[in-house]
């Protein structure tokens, strides 16, 4: 779509500016745009997304849900064609092919997705991916208005694609593309709807940090890129208070011992073994299309960012 590749141009001009003048962190040059953003991605999404998906989960039938979910893998499966035979890949190209054919005629246009139930093998590669194999492996964080996590790499990868996108090939009515854009969005948004419940739940956690972290690690590890071990303690917000620990004090009489807030003490090392729990792998089952690189190294949140994300 022309609007999203303007939005993709925009904003690398934009993090461009915002990185020559802020303080840079190497493993996340362009933070003070991408925060910037996630901020108002934050706000769009409370009151405009999330409630728009809510309500569509609520009132479209799951087997309506399930169908639109599988028209659009469909198309992220021809997509993944042409991105395997660019890098060369002619066996995972042929195992596109065969999911796109069955798909899109026996599964009445990808409503059905039949490759899953016959076991046939799922790649979702994107360009981004192409660009990996051809020596582009390693690319900063990027965080783009409404789609979200990317980055560089992947955003080239995607405005490319958006110029001539496939929906454009089986729909031709401009009107009707640009609500199957907005079906999409808000399909995606449903998938989402566990992680950010799960995120919300977990108020002493820079969000964004963690999002970033595994975002990447997910990403990269796909791409074999080794990572290094994240840092819990970064993803503790600062900003954030301390939970109360309580101090027994014992009356003078010989009564029963009350208990009293005392505020901080040990409160770090308790959110730093809360926020550990999140990083337990093999907890979420694994989707019948997720990629084969990632299987039991990842925690759930990785999985589903990793699942759903924009790349």
């Amino acid at each position: 779509m022309k609007l999203k590749t303007v939005s993709v141009v925009g904003s690398l001009l934009l993090l461009n500016a915002c990185a020559s003048v802020a303080e840079r962190n190497p493993n996340d040059p362009y933070e003070r745009y991408n925060r910037s953003m996630f901020n108002f991605n934050e706000k769009a999404d409370h009151y405009v997304m999330k409630p728009v998906a809510r309500g569509y989960q609520k009132i479209t039938p799951q087997v309506v849900q399930k169908g639109v979910s599988n028209f659009f893998d469909n198309l992220r499966d021809v997509v993944s064609l042409g991105s395997n035979v660019l890098r060369g890949d002619l066996n995972k190209a042929g195992t596109d092919l065969v999911r796109v054919t069955v798909n899109s005629t026996v599964g009445l246009g990808g409503l059905i997705n039949i490759a899953d139930k016959e076991g046939i093998p799922s790649n979702k590669n994107t360009l981004g991916d192409t660009f990996a194999s051809w020596g582009w492996k390693k690319s900063n964080y990027l965080v783009f208005p409404l789609t979200g996590p990317s980055t560089v790499r992947d955003s080239v990868g995607s405005a490319i694609v958006s110029v001539y996108p496939i929906e454009k090939a089986i729909i031709h009515d401009k009107i009707a593309r640009y609500a199957l854009t907005g079906v999409k969005a808000v399909d995606t948004r449903v998938k989402y709807l566990p992680l950010t419940d799960m995120l919300e739940k977990t108020d002493t956690m820079d969000k964004y940090a963690y999002m970033r972290d595994m975002y990447m690690t997910a990403r990269n590890k796909q791409i074999g890129v080794a990572t290094e071990e994240i840092d819990i303690d970064e993803l503790i917000d600062p900003e954030m208070p301390a939970p109360e620990a309580k101090t027994t004090i014992r009356p003078a009489n010989g009564g029963a011992p009350n208990v009293a807030p005392q505020r901080g003490a040990g409160s770090k090392a308790k959110r730093v073994a809360k926020m550990k729990q999140h990083h337990q792998p093999d907890v979420l089952p694994v989707s019948s299309w997720e990629r084969e690189e990632l299987t039991t190294d990842l925690s759930p949140m990785s999985r589903q960012i990793w699942q759903y994300g924009t790349f």
